[in-house]
């Protein structure tokens, strides 16, 4: 007690020991954040020494090769695929629903009755329809497979009918017939089955693209079911790096990123001839014809050749195969693919010889 006042203190080396922990606490806690920190980095780099490898195994990329960037198309890069998909769904939808026809055309209310109350026969001409303008149209859902699974559906209508008419027909001469086993084809029902498969091999086939720039090439990988493909460009065989935007990519920000060589890889040639003159319907020539029929056809297959006439043009057309298709962040890719072809041109070779020379001149 001093002054009337209580003093309350800690003996000397209390002191001492409670100052010495408080210093000793934070130095702890600094190690055990130094430790974890180095422990995650650890974990960061065996991880990414494990993707290295997996992704350097499917790249087949050679010894000292480094990868740098991978990328895959973006989710919708094949948004033409699932529009037809669901184009073919709302046609069996509506083959389903049989809606009436309300207009003044009399020609149209005909057509649209016949298509709808024909039931498989209407379902079959109308998906042919669309099956042919698809092919007809050489567009990006114009391929062999795509055009084989439409024909698959088209003609699916009409196989259970043929299993109908058989059985109809054995009837007829047999005590029991041959036939019905096929099942009343339901549009909704069997249109949905269909559009469910193509969805999922369309998504499949969407994820069977890899594309990847290394430290010395850039690389195109495809496996699909049983198809395979590998192709590797080094960057010194690069002329040009080409960028392609459609109007829907630059609402969703992607875009195709192809890559030109001297040797036409990523160019290919269209050639837009005139209609073939045995086309032309009433344009063949007879024997039996006279001078003026002879004439007037030559002059129809003029007047038609010179207005389906196109010249035959050199153009870069996108292929997933061989280019980075409708990839995100496609400005990165085309910059280090700029850089990459830079590093690895003649003319920055032969500068940097040069630059090696003059330095060594300079030494001496």
């Amino acid at each position: 007690m001093h002054g009337g006042k209580v003093l309350f203190g800690l003996p000397g080396h209390q002191e001492i020991g409670a100052i010495a922990m408080s210093e000793e606490t934070p130095t702890a806690d600094t190690e055990t954040e130094a430790a974890a920190l180095a422990e995650t980095k650890a974990n960061e780099a065996a991880k990414t020494a494990a993707d290295q490898a997996k992704l350097g195994k499917k790249f087949r990329i050679i010894a000292g090769e480094e990868i740098l960037l991978t990328k895959r198309p973006s989710t919708f890069a094949f948004l033409n695929l699932y529009a037809l998909g669901l184009l073919v769904l709302a046609i069996h939808v509506m083959f389903e629903i049989e809606p009436g026809t309300d207009s003044e055309n009399v020609l149209l209310d005909l057509l649209a009755t016949a298509l709808f109350t024909s039931g498989s026969f209407g379902l079959t001409a109308v998906m042919l329809f669309v099956t042919w303008m698809n092919r007809l149209m050489n567009v990006s859902t114009s391929g062999r497979w795509v055009t084989l699974g439409l024909l698959i559906v088209s003609l699916a209508p009409s196989i259970a009918l043929v299993d109908d008419v058989l059985l109809f027909i054995t009837n007829l001469f047999m005590d029991e017939g041959i036939g019905g086993i096929i099942p009343d084809y339901q549009p909704l029902l069997f249109g949905s089955v269909f559009v469910a498969i193509y969805t999922a091999l369309v998504f499949y086939f969407q994820r069977s693209f890899h594309y990847a720039i290394t430290s010395d090439a850039i690389i195109f990988e495809h496996s699909f079911l049983l198809s395979r493909s590998h192709r590797r460009i080094l960057f010194d065989r690069i002329s040009e790096v080409v960028v392609q935007r459609s109007p829907m990519g630059t609402l969703l920000g992607f875009a195709t990123v192809t890559v030109l060589t001297d040797s036409g890889v990523g160019i290919v040639e269209e050639s837009n001839v005139p209609v073939v003159q045995h086309t032309i319907p009433g344009t063949k020539e007879n024997e039996n014809d006279n001078a003026a029929e002879k004439a007037g056809k030559g002059l129809i297959r003029t007047l038609v050749g010179i207005m389906t006439y196109r010249r035959t043009i050199r153009t870069v057309r996108p292929d997933p195969k061989h280019c980075m298709y409708n990839i995100r962040k496609w400005e990165k890719a085309k910059g280090l693919l700029n850089e990459m072809h830079k590093k690895n041109s003649q003319s920055h070779l032969l500068s940097d010889l040069k630059d090696t020379i003059v330095a060594a001149a300079s030494e001496d």
